[in-house]
Order: C-alpha cells, then structure tokens, then sequence
C-alpha cells in the first residue's frame, strides 16, 4: 500500500491546483475591489456631481457599467479558460490576424501590470495599512519626531508586504482562508458605516438631503469626470478571471461570484456615500484626509473611534494580498509564454505555488515603497488599464466569429462589449485631455522601453546566460520545477 501511495505520487502534476470555490472568489472580487478608498477619499464623485442625488445616481450607474464589464469578462473566461484575463484573450483573439498580433498587446499588458503598476499599488496599499495601524496608538507615539514615525510606518509597511509574500508563498488553502476573514472584516466595516449612517438618519439629521439635486452640475466636463472618479473607485472587477485556472468549476463559478459580488459592493458604496453626504458638507468631505474618520467623530459614539482606522488597516490587507496574489499568476502566465523568464512560470514541488513569481512581485514592491511618494506613478499609468479592457472587449468581439463554436455556459448581449469599449476610449483619453502633462511621456516611454525589450528578447530571441544562471538560483533556493514535471 506505501508503495502504492508512493507511486501515485510520483506521478501528481506539479502545476497551480484548482482550490477556490464559489465563496473565495467571491471574497476576491470583494477584497480587490474594496481598497482603502471609500473609507479615506470617496470625495471626487460628489464634487464633480455637485449635489447629492446625481452623485448617488453616478455610484449607481458605475456600479451597472462594472457589472456589465464584469460579466463580458465571465464570458471570455469560458472561451479562454486561462489565468491571466486580458492578457490570455489578447493571444487568443489576435493569433488567427497575425501570430504576433496578440503577442506585442499581451506583452504591454503584463509589463505595465507586472513590472510597475502592481507593485507600486501594492506598496502604496501597504504604506495605507501602516498609517491607519498606528492611529489608534497615536497618543502613545505623540513624542515621536516626524521623521521617526515616518520610518515607523515605513518599517510596518515592510513587516505587512513580507507577512503578504509568505501568505502567497506558503499555500493557496491558507491565503483562502486568511482572505475570507479579512474580507468578512472590511463588510463588517463598511456596515458600521452604514449602520451608524442609519441611526444618525433616525435621530432627524436629514437637513443635508433636504434638496437631494440642489447643485446639480450641468457641465459635461463635470458629469464625465464624476463617471470617471466613479469607474476608477470600481476597478478590480477582473480579479477572478485573472485567476482562473485556480477556480473549480470556473465556467460557473466567474459568473456566479461576478453576479453576487459586484452588486453587493454597488449597495455597499451606494449606502456608505449617502451616510457620508447625510453627515457631512462637501467642503467638509474635501477638506478631511480621511472622509470616514471624519465622518465617525461626528456621528459614531467616542468608544467606537477605534472602528474605522481598524476597518481601514483591514481592508488595506486584504486588497493588498489579494492584488500580490493576481498579479503573480499574471506573472506565472506571462513567463509561460516567455514574455518574462521561464523561471518565473516554475511552481513549488510541495506548495504547488508559483514562489518565484511571487518573490518578484515582491521585491518590485519592495523597490517601489522604499522609493517614497509613487502615487502619481500610479495615477498616470492606470489609465492604460482601461485601454486594455478595451482591446479585451475587441477581443470578445473577435471570437464571437472566429470561435463561435466555442463552449460558452453563457453570452453576454454583444451590446454590452460594444458598451465597455466607448467607456474605456472615454476612460483612457480624458485624462490625457482634459489635464494634459509631460508626466504622460514618462508612461509613453515605457511603454517603448517595453516593445525594445519585446523586440530584442521575444522577437528576436536573443538570449544570454544570466536567464539560466537565474533559473538555476531560483530553482535551488525555492524548490520550484516547471510545470506538469515529474516528481522524482
């Protein structure tokens, strides 16, 4: 029998395990998606709308146009039952135009998401998750220089990234379980929210919702720039089909936790704006670095100011090991493809975890956080990602003819493609338009360092020895084997 056991061992794959059921994919979409934004500076909406019904109307609308994105994703997931998202559709929808023509998108994709979009995310996330764990010890660090603490939140923010990176490497049944509480812990925070919203409502302070479209805006470049702010505080609706080849039964389960997540935080960001308006003036809002700490000191109870700077530090957490855990299999498949080493695309033997993409993404965030200030980084690159679930959308549009016979458990109208792609045109250009700056070259630029490296190292094929000195360190140090080898 111990032979038996031992043989059927030796001939287990080694590759990414299918470990996420309909609940933790939920619970990804939840924790992604709900960062530390609607806590600290969900202001831009409501300043741009002008009144309180019409930014409520903008959460709701950007919740629906989430929704519909979300669910084109679920079908391209079941055409491409790939990790990886837009980058896998790309390769697919474009092969059969040129055997390059989804290669150079695909390889852009992963090397703005992989090499610097993500991890600067990542270390902001993380620098967030140590300024709201401190604060309610901040009467106990009051004697600390300026200088002292800022290197006290620069040392949590490391300790929280390793604690991420181990979580990520360790296993994936323990990020699952790790992600779950805290993702039932940022809900539990955001209905203190709106459960103390309620109450404050019941006591009769409904003099700020009095006139709900009073200030209605009627500029259009003020409405397009509420609809932005809104879509941008969305963002994360891809998180499942980044992942698909650890979800059982994805075919279902992307639809399924696509249509219970997404909803549930629309009714979430619906409800928390409108307890913040019904307390709140928006010069206040505008004025307060953090909208829902504000907001707690005048309507919460004084025991209770503990709530939202924890409720904060959670959900920082949680969005920050979700997101290391995503881009890591964005990694994974773009080295299998050899948009980046080989290395890279190795799963532990044991584990079955993909540690040398893992350790990459944190050592880049790493980088990033000791930079210092990268949020403009952040800003000017993120409009690239609506470029690319743009081209996803094209890519949906492709296959509808090219792989009609294709499985697809469900099809989304083909308006609503059509519907997602003038929203990320719309997402991508306004910025670019309406506040024009040279930081927008820095963007450019890498992106053409980007097809250099493309042209010389997956084109061209050049290789060297520092890719196999690389391989050979990274397979002695993190027990990793390409995937579908044998253990021996």
């Amino acid at each position: 029998m111990e032979k038996m056991a031992c043989e059927e061992k030796t001939i287990e794959k080694i590759e990414l395990k299918r470990e996420l059921g309909l609940f933790s994919a939920v619970s990804i979409i939840l924790a992604v998606m709900i960062g530390s934004g609607i806590f600290v500076s969900p202001t831009s909406a409501f300043e741009r709308s002008g009144s309180v019904g019409f930014c409520l109307i903008v959460w709701i609308s950007c919740g629906v146009l989430s929704l519909l994105g979300a669910l084109a994703f679920a079908e391209l997931s079941t055409v491409v039952p790939r990790s990886g998202a837009e980058y896998a559709y790309f390769i697919e929808a474009f092969k059969p135009l040129h055997p390059y023509a989804g290669q150079v998108p695909a390889f852009i994709c992963s090397w703005i998401s992989v090499i610097l979009l993500r991890p600067a995310e990542v270390a902001v996330i993380t620098l967030t998750f140590a300024e709201y764990s401190v604060q309610p010890f901040s009467g106990y660090l009051c004697n600390l220089s300026s200088d002292s603490m800022a290197m006290l939140k620069k040392l949590i923010a490391i300790m929280a990234l390793s604690l991420i990176t181990y979580i990520n490497l360790i296993s994936v049944k323990l990020y699952v379980k790790v992600q779950n509480v805290f993702t039932v812990c940022k809900i539990v925070a955001c209905m203190v929210v709106i459960i103390g919203g309620i109450w404050w409502l019941s006591s009769g302070h409904v003099e700020l919702l009095s006139n709900p479209f009073r200030g209605t805006t009627t500029s259009a470049g003020n409405i397009a720039l509420a609809f932005y702010s809104g879509l941008w505080a969305y963002d994360g609706w891809t998180a499942t089909a980044m992942i698909t080849e650890e979800i059982q039964k994805p075919e279902v389960n992307i639809f399924r936790s696509t249509l219970i997540a997404v909803p549930i935080i629309t009714i979430l960001y619906v409800s928390m704006n409108l307890m913040y308006m019904a307390a709140l003036t928006m010069s206040e809002m505008k004025s307060a670095p953090a909208v829902a700490v504000v907001w707690a000191d005048r309507v919460l109870p004084s025991w209770m100011s503990f709530a939202i700077p924890l409720g904060v530090a959670l959900s920082t957490f949680g969005c920050a090991l979700s997101i290391q855990f995503s881009v890591a299999r964005l990694c994974f498949v773009a080295a299998s493809e050899g948009h980046v080493p080989r290395v890279f695309s190795y799963v532990h033997i044991e584990k079955m975890t993909p540690a040398p993409a893992v350790i990459l993404q944190s050592i880049l965030s790493l980088a990033c956080l000791l930079l210092g200030d990268i949020i403009a980084l952040i800003e000017f690159a993120s409009f690239l990602m609506w470029l690319f679930y743009g081209l996803a959308m094209i890519s949906l549009i492709i296959m509808r003819r090219t792989k009609a016979n294709a499985p697809r458990p469900y099809t989304v109208p083909i308006v609503i493609p059509w519907l997602i792609l003038v929203v990320s045109i719309f997402l991508t250009v306004l910025p670019i338009a309406y506040e024009p700056s040279i930081k927008y070259l820095f963007v450019f630029m890498f992106v053409l360092c980007g097809l250099i490296v493309y042209h010389v190292f997956v084109y061209k094929k050049i290789g060297n020895t520092l890719s196999a000195k690389l391989t050979y360190v990274m397979q002695m140090l993190c027990l990793v084997v390409a995937p579908d080898k044998k253990e021996d």
